[in-house]
């Protein structure tokens, strides 16, 4: 089964010192997801959006192949 992460857990939280997987605001990566660049999410409730983890590595290895 695919583990799924959160928002902060993919852009990081500057308040904790946490690292997220991509160097991005949330707001950029709401706007990526919107353009249809990043992957669509998954709703959990009302205020709760995941998205898949290997989504998220499959589009952190698509960008560096092309570095």
């Amino acid at each position: 089964m695919d583990r799924l992460i959160r928002i902060k857990d993919i852009c990081g939280c500057p308040k904790t010192g946490r690292r997220g997987y991509l160097p991005i605001s949330k707001s950029s990566w709401w706007a990526g997801v919107a353009e249809g660049k990043f992957p669509t999410p998954i709703k959990l409730g009302s205020r709760t959006t995941c998205w898949r983890e290997s989504d998220v590595l499959a589009l952190i290895a698509a960008n560096v192949g092309e570095a």
